[in-house]
């Protein structure tokens, strides 16, 4: 490359001759710069268009970040090529780097690729020296769970139960499709993320804010989604009583109770004796049985949550 004007910058020089580099290259005295990757702290040359980084497998998420963002810092398209070996010779860890740093393009990556960082290196211990690498084990969004319990359990006074399984509210099952059909969400991606947030929905007021949301966004609800709202605000009504499975089908159902079940247990005894044909106490499941019709399924999530505040309201 005859046109090319080339100059080294690395650590190990002086600086004031690395300040000499920097500032001609800044003022375009040269036009091709050969660097380590010192240049990744905060260097702002906006005629810069192009980068060539050699083996970028070898580089860390955050760094190649960095390194990329040297260049396109004005109106000029910029470039910015990664050379690696062949994908046989790269380990799995350096490729999930390279198709991360490659698919973020967009406002707000750089948040977006803090996440994909730790996932791919997994988080450290909260309290120890370790930096990276337990959490890798079970995921960030689990870890991050487990913690959340255990923080609860310190704080209320009670020695955190680690063995025990994480608790997702009561299991519901009324023989209905309660779902977001494709032909309403086609996009999976959205389909999951919004199945994420009604899941995760702290309270019936955040429920209904999503419910309003999601009819603006993409029209009024079909009846399998209108059920799935239905389903996940009875179980967060039942949450705080420490029921843990309710069933219903065309003829009745039954209430299970957990091991400390938060019930009045005067109402539940008065509710058996007052109405003893549609209500029955099973002892040896520890469950609530009731048996009225309920063909009807669009009346079924009325009856049974009908049922629910007999019992608890």
């Amino acid at each position: 490359v005859p046109e090319a004007r080339v100059e080294v910058a690395h650590g190990q020089m002086r600086e004031k001759e690395l300040e000499r580099v920097m500032r001609d290259f800044y003022h375009r005295r040269f036009n091709l710069l050969v660097c380590t990757t010192i240049v990744e702290s905060g260097i702002d040359v906006p005629s810069a268009n192009t980068i060539v980084i050699h083996r970028a497998d070898k580089l860390g998420l955050a760094q190649l970040h960095q390194l990329r963002g040297r260049v396109g810092r004005s109106h000029h398209r910029a470039y910015a090529y990664l050379i690696t070996p062949p994908p046989k010779s790269m380990t799995a860890d350096a490729k999930k780097r390279l198709e991360a740093i490659e698919s973020l393009e967009d406002l707000g990556a750089g948040f977006t690729l803090a996440t994909h960082d730790l996932e791919i290196r997994g988080a450290g211990e909260l309290l120890g020296e370790e930096q990276s690498g337990q959490i890798h084990e079970i995921g960030f969004t689990l870890y991050m769970d487990l913690l959340e319990r255990a923080v609860e359990a310190l704080k209320s006074g009670k020695t955190p139960e680690l063995d025990r399984p994480l608790d997702h509210g009561a299991e519901i099952d009324l023989g209905l499709p309660a779902l977001l059909p494709d032909d309403y969400l086609p996009d999976v991606h959205t389909r999951l993320v919004t199945y994420k947030r009604i899941a995760s929905a702290a309270d019936c007021a955040e429920l209904k804010d999503l419910q309003v949301e999601m009819i603006d966004r993409f029209g009024l609800l079909p009846e399998p989604t209108k059920t799935l709202f239905a389903v996940t605000e009875l179980k967060l009504k039942v949450q705080p009583y420490g029921i843990k499975k309710i069933e219903a089908g065309p003829k009745g159902g039954r209430i299970v109770f957990g091991e400390q079940p938060n019930i009045d247990h005067m109402k539940l005894i008065q509710l058996v004796q007052s109405r003893p044909k549609d209500f029955k106490l099973d002892q040896a499941e520890g469950a609530l049985r009731f048996s009225m019709d309920m063909t009807d399924p669009a009346k079924r999530v009325d009856q049974v949550s009908t049922v629910v505040t007999r019992l608890t309201g």
